[in-house]
This record gives structure tokens, C-alpha cells and sequence, in this order.
């Protein structure tokens, strides 16, 4: 096992951007007693697709709905079973959804296609034991910039057919909340149709309506700056909304997801903070 752990360590510079260093990680999650289910379409674009992993039991549970990372320009469902198979032995229902990169397009498409995937979730919930109370979103990097957003602005809920008030709520991990797109080479483009307008601007949003918020970040990231997450939740703070944040220190980026991950579950209490918040707000 430290042989092993080594080799895992070895590799992280490559995971969660290369496909062969997840396919490690993967390597190392149960998937014993879970019904998982892969490319559902939620759309009709090749891209409009998710997975769904659950614990193999007829009660209702929690369901949260994880958007990855990698700048809205790579990544794939296919590299995130060590984080939905992991969460779902935690007892929820997990929904990964692919949705639409750059260059394919741009903002806000992919915000459109993350609410899409959400919509599609409350109209599904039958269908693989969700409570309909019970539904939080949740992502990393890129995805929890996706997922704050929709928390936070309503407009593109609303877009999709269902509501932010439907939410019993939102976790974030080193998302990007408090940035100038057209000051960061690398996902300018991304955001040329909007630049530095406040609309794609996560923390723009601010109120007291969200639904409760959970804000995780490492004091070691040096791609996202724990100070969005600070920056954000200090505004949400100030309007009255409710919302946790928690910074591990020492902790980077990759750091703050791969500790979902078993073999490395001792890096940061991510998975216990994320259980604890989803089972604190399960009721609405």
C-alpha cells in the first residue's frame, strides 16, 4: 500500500488532467454494491450526457449532482468515479453530468447545459430513488464555479424548467468565484462574450435567498486562490444567506479533490465536512 500510495503520489500532477493518472486513481474505488448507470442523455448534443451511482438499497436519499473541473476546456465523467462512487457509499445518489467545453462554446453555454442536467434530475428522481428534498449541487475548480452559479443566479434554473428555491444546497471546492475572466490567459476565451462583466461573476450574485452553501478550499492552492472562497462567503455572509466555509491547510488545489478519494482521505476532512453538511440540510 505505501508503494502503491507513492506511485499515486507520483502521478498527481497528471490526474484530473490526464486521463491515464484518474484511470490510476479509479484503479483503487470499490464498486461493489452500487447501481451505476452510464451516458444517460440529458440533451441532445454528444456532450449532454451524465452517470448516475447509487447505493444498491429502495430508500430515498440525498442526491447530489457533481460538476468537474478543468477551465470549461477538458474533462470527462469518466475521470470522476472516486469521487461519485466514493459519495455514494457516503448513501446519495450521484449525478455527473458531461457538459459542453470551449472551444465547442462558450459562456454561458456550459452553465445552460449544468442547469439542464439539473432540471433533468428533479424530473427524474423516480427513477433512481431521489428525494426531491434532498437535492444538492456540488463541484471542483471549474465545476464549482457551474454549480455556485446556479445556486446563486436564479435566471438559469429558471431557464431549464425548475427552480434555485428547489435546492436544499450547494457545495463548492476551490471554485473561482471572485475572478476577472479577460485577467487570466487562460480562460479568457472561454469568457469573451461577457469579459469582465459582472455577469460572469459568481460572487456578483451574493444574496440571501441561496440555498445553504458549503465553501471548501486549501490554503496551499495556488491555481484558485483560497480567497474566492473567503471573498465569497464573506458576501453571502453579509446578505444574510447562510453558508460554511473551511480552509485545510496545506492543502492545493488537486489536493482538495483527490482527498475524496479513499487512499488519501487523510489529507483533508473533505468527505466528513461534505457529509456532515449534506446531513445537517437533508430537511428543508
Amino acid at each position: 500500500m505505501v508503494l502503491f500510495k507513492k506511485e499515486l503520489l507520483s502521478c498527481l500532477p497528471l490526474l484530473l488532467s490526464a486521463c491515464s493518472g484518474a484511470q490510476i486513481l479509479n484503479a483503487t474505488i470499490s464498486r461493489a454494491n452500487l447501481r451505476i448507470t452510464h451516458d444517460v442523455a440529458y440533451g441532445p448534443d454528444p456532450r449532454q450526457k451524465l452517470d448516475i451511482y447509487r447505493p444498491d438499497t429502495s430508500t430515498k436519499l440525498p442526491v447530489i449532482v457533481f460538476f468537474y473541473g478543468g477551465s470549461w476546456k477538458t474533462g470527462s465523467k469518466a475521470m470522476y468515479p472516486f469521487v461519485a462512487a466514493t459519495l455514494a457509499r457516503q448513501g446519495a445518489v450521484v449525478i455527473v453530468p458531461d457538459y459542453r467545453l470551449y472551444p465547442q462554446v462558450r459562456f454561458p453555454a456550459f452553465l445552460a447545459d449544468s442547469a439542464d442536467a439539473t432540471a433533468w434530475t428533479f424530473a427524474h428522481l423516480d427513477r433512481f430513488g431521489g428525494d426531491p428534498q434532498r437535492v444538492f449541487l456540488m463541484g471542483h475548480s471549474a465545476g464549482a464555479y457551474n454549480a455556485l452559479m446556479l445556486a446563486l443566479n436564479p435566471h438559469y434554473l429558471a431557464a431549464a424548467g425548475t427552480s434555485r428555491d428547489r435546492l436544499a444546497g450547494a457545495i463548492g471546492l476551490a471554485g473561482p468565484y471572485n475572478f476577472k475572466p479577460l485577467d487570466e490567459p487562460d480562460v479568457s476565451d472561454v469568457f469573451a462574450p461577457v469579459g469582465n462583466e459582472p455577469p460572469g461573476q459568481v460572487i456578483t450574485f451574493a444574496d440571501a435567498h441561496a440555498p445553504p452553501l458549503l465553501l471548501l478550499a486549501g490554503t496551499a492552492d495556488d491555481q484558485v486562490k483560497p480567497r474566492n472562497t473567503v471573498a465569497l462567503a464573506a458576501r453571502i455572509r453579509g446578505a444574510g444567506g447562510q453558508v460554511e466555509e473551511k480552509l485545510y491547510p496545506g492543502v492545493g488545489h488537486i489536493g482538495l479533490v483527490i482527498a475524496l478519494a479513499p487512499v488519501f482521505q487523510g489529507k483533508a476532512p473533505v468527505l466528513a465536512d461534505v457529509d456532515a453538511f449534506v446531513s445537517a440540510h437533508a430537511e428543508k
